[in-house]
């Protein structure tokens, strides 16, 4: 280092790590390999290569653990005929002991107690044997054994070399399997997640059409033969219209479910006043029935979103404030602004508010209030709500310090493009 500067600057290539540590360049030889996005069998076969090379070994052979740890199978081999050694048992010979003792073992091939293996390895030409344990977080995966046919000067700086080489390929195994395990796992998921789209359309349309044709006889049933039937007839009639309808309701509901969570958004410049002011019409005659108010924020925003996503969004929650809102409730506010690349809405009301024991569990499907005995409901309106404003980049949660009854805060992305999105955003935190 130059006597007037303060720290030292080294160029980075692998030429000048090579010519000051001819070690620590194979080590980054072996990662590069063991880094490659091939099959794991071709990317020990290089490994082993490059050790062979490196070394000057004559052959080599690379096992690994079978999946209930009594025998090693062999995945790579170079300069041997393998006949005779595709499989080792951990009980027995230098490779079982290596597994076994987690440790490091260079022997003789003629010190070998399995005469019968000392005879297969000595008509191989093998006169030593070498055998790196492939150790990775505690746990033997495999054994890296190396062989030559005459005596290799050892000393510990190669040992050394050899068993961090051993550990560098039991990670990499490691990381294989985990990574395989990872796609079945992933791809179970998705055959799961199918089967249960498959089932739910399948069922929500097997009960629409007898549900529908059941409230339709019933309701023609009533008008036709109303007058010939008794008090105790007609509170049949009306109980099978009601139950008829309400199953109609929850086809309906599953199958915008489904659809906020799987159905292709169309994102499009969308005027929220429009929207809100659309709903509230849907709903107007029941407010102006109980006197309750509408306010609503005169800066409602034009953005980027799914027309038909977020008017059910602001349906769900009009429906939910007026059905749990309570005889008491006389008014529900939207307001706006916008934060950290999020438009936020709150939708409020002035009702009986929410038990503290809703609050985390509010969200999930088929979960209602628990003020909500006797009142009609699938318990699947907010669900609703929340798949499709994660669909929209952003998340939906109860504001805890609004007591004057219950409030929602929902975000949706400014980055939003329009277009037509498949995939859902993550919803931001």
């Amino acid at each position: 280092m130059e006597p007037h500067k303060k720290y030292i600057t080294l160029d980075v290539n692998r030429a000048g790590v090579k010519s000051r540590s001819p070690e620590l360049s194979l080590l980054f030889e072996i990662n590069d390999v063991l880094s490659t996005p091939l099959q794991l069998k071709q990317v020990l076969q290089r490994a082993l290569s490059k050790v062979l090379a490196f070394f000057q070994i004559d052959s080599g052979r690379i096992y690994l653990l079978n999946p209930d740890g009594t025998r090693l199978e062999l995945v790579s081999h170079q300069g041997i005929d393998p006949r005779g050694l595709e499989e080792v048992s951990i009980r027995t010979g230098f490779s079982g002991k290596a597994v076994r003792a987690q440790s490091f073992i260079a022997q003789h091939v003629s010190d070998l107690e399995d005469r019968e293996r000392v005879h297969l390895l000595k008509k191989k030409g093998l006169e030593v044997i070498m055998c790196v344990p492939l150790i990775t977080r505690n746990s033997v995966l495999g054994v890296m054994n190396l062989s030559a046919k005459k005596d290799i000067a050892l000393a510990y700086g190669k040992i050394d070399l050899l068993i961090t080489i051993g550990n560098q390929i039991a990670v990499a195994v490691d990381n294989a399997r985990l990574y395989r395990d990872l796609e079945e796992n992933l791809a179970a998921l998705k055959e799961k997640k199918e089967m249960i789209t498959f089932f739910a359309y399948s069922i929500s349309h097997d009960l629409k059409s007898p549900a529908a044709s059941l409230y339709a006889l019933a309701n023609r049933l009533k008008e036709k033969y109303g007058a010939g039937l008794d008090p105790k007839g007609l509170e049949h009639c009306d109980l099978i219209l009601r139950t008829s309808r309400q199953m109609l309701t929850l086809v309906e509901m599953i199958n915008a479910y489904i659809a906020a969570k799987e159905a292709p958004l169309h994102l499009e410049e969308v005027p929220v006043g429009e929207v809100v002011e659309g709903v509230a019409k849907e709903f107007s005659h029941e407010t102006r029935k109980r006197h309750i108010q509408i306010v609503v924020s005169e800066n409602l925003p034009l953005i980027i979103a799914d027309r038909i996503g977020l008017t059910r969004v602001f349906r769900n929650l009009f429906d939910n404030a007026l059905k749990y809102g309570g005889d008491g409730l006389s008014e529900i506010c939207i307001d706006y602004r916008r934060e950290g690349g999020f438009h936020l809405f709150s939708f409020g009301d002035d009702g009986v508010g929410l038990a503290d024991q809703d609050e985390e569990r509010l969200f999930e499907l088929f979960e209602r209030r628990k003020h909500s005995r006797g009142i009609t409901g699938t318990g699947m309106g907010l669900a609703i709500v929340k798949e499709m404003v994660k669909r929209h980049g952003g998340r939906i949660w109860v504001d805890t310090a609004y007591r004057k009854g219950a409030r929602f805060n929902l975000s949706i992305s400014e980055d939003l493009k329009p277009g037509q999105v498949n995939a859902s955003h993550p919803d931001h935190k």
